[in-house]
């Protein structure tokens, strides 16, 4: 079942707004309680966790920047 195109903009958007915020708290307060790792550790950590978040909603957000298709006047 495929999400229509303003469902998956309003999804990127609650994604970004409200679930980006709360991963990075959750991954900063995981790193804290490893016993703050050497800092090229927690480095890569951070990086590695950077692309990690992303890739379950990569459907959501592919061509939410784009002009709308089912949109008539375009």
């Amino acid at each position: 079942m495929s999400l229509s195109y303003k469902a998956r903009k309003r999804w990127s958007l609650v994604i970004l707004l409200i679930g980006l915020p709360l991963y990075i708290v959750a991954a900063v307060t995981v790193v804290n309680m490893l016993d703050r790792p050497p800092i090229w550790a927690e480095f890569l950590v951070y990086v590695v966790l950077g692309f990690v978040w992303a890739l379950p909603f990569k459907f959501v957000f592919r061509g939410v920047g784009q002009p709308d298709p089912d949109d008539p006047e375009q």
